[in-house]
């Protein structure tokens, strides 16, 4: 079974090497934004305009707090997570994030492929 993470769990360093990343960030506005990546300090950083890179989005929103994230094994699961995620409304982002949501609520979200991981 996957493990999920939140920026609640002191056990799951954000640096932490797994392969791929899916990342949920509050922006400074209040705005949520979804992403991959498969180093998610330098991401961070980058959003955070600590180096070069980052979203455009996020860009004019600094600066950006993780609030949730998964280790997926590639980068197809990373992706098909991440599309799943964002089609999930504003309130069930938050209450993943703050640990109120299983993970069984990103699998009905969107398009549900039988053997996607």
């Amino acid at each position: 079974m996957t493990e999920y993470t939140t920026h609640n769990d002191p056990e799951k360093r954000p640096g932490a090497s797994a392969g791929w990343w899916v990342y949920l960030l509050q922006c400074a506005d209040d705005s949520l934004y979804v992403g991959v990546t498969v180093c998610l300090e330098r991401r961070l950083r980058q959003h955070n305009g600590e180096l070069v890179g980052g979203a455009r989005y996020t860009r004019s929103r600094r600066p950006v707090t993780l609030l949730w994230q998964k280790a997926a094994v590639s980068r197809s699961e990373a992706q098909v997570l991440e599309a799943r995620l964002r089609r999930l409304p504003r309130s069930q982002k938050l209450a993943l994030a703050d640990g109120r949501v299983l993970p069984a609520a990103l699998s009905e979200a969107g398009d549900v492929r039988a053997n996607a991981r």
